[in-house]
């Protein structure tokens, strides 16, 4: 199975976003995006194994193998301007596969990350994979999205769940490795109520470029990005075309 899904081909579009997707979630998180892009964009979104259409398959090792696997499933795409979003795990994913990419002389338009604190940073040390059903649940009801209604369904926690903790171990095995910063431009959006990441506490991205560096603050919780979903690609988009 392919590690990127384009459902709206545009052979003339000039840029290619690659949008990295959230513990637990899917390329579906991004479906709605595609019709609020220009046709001169041509997104592919992440569907990782474990899940979905990829539900047989095992999980990633890794942050670092996902970003090394994810990283030459992008090469062949890469014949015009490219960019990269990632939305909480996904934006730690993001950032690995552009140091992998500036490492091969390939360095996006730009970087935008979501919902996530620096990788540098000081992150949660609570193991919630290893919470239990109950708990677990509690703990994403605190985050919101959609699958918050899905897992109030006792069925579906059965097959949710596993991919979810599994997204979940990933993070928490991660370990910053130190470098350079990115000749890539870093743009930063968060929300107002993250309990995940503060906008000061966003701020800390800062460090991780020598480019151009901007950060924008929505309304809501860590899924601000379903409410605010136009707001946030005419984001993109203004950073991609301004």
């Amino acid at each position: 199975m392919t590690w990127l899904r384009c459902a709206v081909r545009r052979p003339a579009a000039d840029t290619r976003l690659f949008c990295f997707t959230h513990a637990g979630g899917s390329a579906t998180a991004y479906r709605e995006w595609h019709g609020l892009l220009p046709a001169t964009v041509e997104l592919h979104a992440t569907q990782l194994p474990g899940r979905a259409d990829r539900f047989s398959e095992p999980p990633p090792e890794s942050i670092e193998a996902l970003a090394d696997v994810l990283t030459e499933t992008m090469l062949p795409l890469l014949d015009r301007r490219f960019a990269l979003f990632g939305h909480s795990m996904g934006a730690t994913v993001a950032y690995e596969v552009t140091r992998r990419l500036e490492a091969r002389g390939l360095a996006p338009a730009r970087l935008f990350v979501s919902g996530s604190p620096a990788p540098h940073e000081p992150r949660d040390t609570r193991a919630l994979s290893t919470y239990d059903d109950d708990a677990l649940v509690a703990e994403l009801n605190k985050l919101g999205g959609t699958e918050v209604e899905i897992l109030a369904h006792h069925a579906m926690r059965e097959i949710v769940l596993p991919y979810v903790r599994a997204d979940f171990r990933l993070l928490e095995a991660y370990r910053y490795r130190p470098g350079p910063p990115l000749r890539t431009p870093i743009s930063v959006v968060v929300s107002d109520a993250d309990p995940v990441v503060t906008p000061e506490q966003a701020k800390a991205w800062e460090a991780r470029t020598v480019s151009e560096f901007s950060l924008r603050v929505f309304p809501g919780d860590h899924f601000y990005l379903q409410p605010h979903r136009a707001a946030v690609v005419g984001e993109v988009v203004r950073s991609l075309t301004g």
